[in-house]
C-alpha cells in the first residue's frame, strides 16, 4: 500500500432523489477525503472495471441497486474473487443483503415493525387500517403499496414483504461510523419525511439503535438505523441501511458535519490497516 492509499469512491452524482441532492454530500466528503487519500470518483456501473487500480472501493451514494441488480451482483462477485477491499464490507446483514433481516429480526423478537412474507403468516400481524407491501429487493420506496387486509392474499409472495401501516408520531434516524454514534435526525412531520431536524437522543434511544449495530457485526463502515416512534411511545425499526446510507449532512451543524468527516477518515484508515 502506498503512503497515501488510493480510494475509488463510488457515487451516482446524477441520481434524482426526491427533495435531496446526493451529489452535494459526496462533493463535501470527497473534498475532505482528498486531504488524506489519493481519490478517484466513478459511477457504480464503472466500479468493477476500475477497482483493480485502488487499495479500496468506497461505496457511498450509489443509488438503489434494484436499477442495476445484475451489474451490482457482478461487482460483488468480482470484488470477493479478487480480494478487493470494499467499504462498507460486503458481509453486512442489513439492506446490503436485501430485506430478509426484517423477517429475521421479527422472528427473534427485536423491536421492529412486524414483517411477514407468506400468506399463512398474515395472522401474526397486528390489525391495522392498511398494510404496507414492499419488494424484498426494494429501496427508496420503490414499489411500495398500501393495501387493505382483504387484498393481501394475491400480492406475489416470495418477492414482497407485508407490514402493518404504523400510525407513527415521527421518524428518527441514528447515524454511526463503525460502532461510534455520530448524530441523529428526525422528521417531526410524518408527511414530510425528508424535512429533517437535529434530534437529541435519550439513553434509551441510543440503546435501541446500538442493538441493531451490534446485530449487524460490521467492524467498519457507515450505517443508518431508521426508526419510527409508535403511538405507544416505543421505537420500532424501519430500516437498517448498511449499503449506501444517505447521511443528510446538510441538515446538521457544520461542527457535526466536520466531526463526521473526521470519523469517516479515521474509520477508513483503520479499515485499510486491518
Amino acid at each position: 500500500m502506498s503512503p497515501r492509499p488510493r480510494l475509488l469512491y463510488v457515487s451516482d452524482l446524477a441520481y434524482p432523489a426526491r427533495g435531496r441532492r446526493y451529489c452535494d454530500e459526496d462533493i463535501h466528503l470527497t473534498a475532505r477525503l482528498r486531504e488524506s487519500f489519493d481519490l478517484a470518483l466513478c459511477h457504480p456501473l464503472d466500479a468493477a472495471a476500475l477497482m483493480d487500480g485502488f487499495d479500496a472501493v468506497v461505496v457511498r451514494n450509489s443509488g438503489p441497486v434494484i436499477g442495476y441488480q445484475k451489474e451490482y451482483e457482478a461487482f460483488r462477485e468480482q470484488a470477493r474473487a479478487r480480494g478487493t477491499r470494499v467499504y462498507n464490507p460486503l458481509h453486512g446483514r442489513g439492506d446490503m443483503a436485501g430485506k430478509q433481516y426484517l423477517l429475521d429480526l421479527t422472528a427473534a423478537g427485536y423491536p421492529v415493525i412486524p414483517t411477514v412474507d407468506r400468506p399463512e403468516d398474515l395472522h401474526l400481524l397486528p390489525e391495522a387500517p392498511s398494510y404496507a407491501v414492499k419488494p424484498k429487493a426494494g429501496a427508496d420506496s420503490i414499489g411500495l403499496r398500501f393495501l387493505p387486509y382483504e387484498e393481501l392474499d394475491a400480492v406475489g409472495y416470495g418477492e414482497v414483504l407485508v407490514q402493518p401501516r404504523v400510525d407513527f408520531r415521527y421518524e428518527v434516524s441514528f447515524y454511526f461510523v463503525d460502532d461510534l454514534f455520530q448524530y441523529a435526525l428526525h422528521a417531526p412531520d410524518p408527511e414530510r419525511r425528508w424535512v429533517l431536524e437535529p434530534y437529541e437522543p435519550t439513553a434509551d434511544d441510543l440503546a435501541f439503535a446500538r442493538r441493531f449495530i451490534e446485530w449487524n457485526t460490521l467492524d467498519h463502515g457507515i450505517q443508518r438505523v431508521d426508526a419510527c416512534r409508535a403511538p405507544g411511545g416505543e421505537l420500532l425499526l424501519v430500516e437498517l441501511e448498511d449499503l449506501n446510507p444517505y447521511l443528510s449532512l446538510d441538515r446538521v451543524p457544520e461542527e457535526t458535519r466536520e466531526r463526521f468527516a473526521g470519523a469517516f477518515i479515521d474509520s477508513l484508515r483503520r479499515f485499510l490497516e486491518a
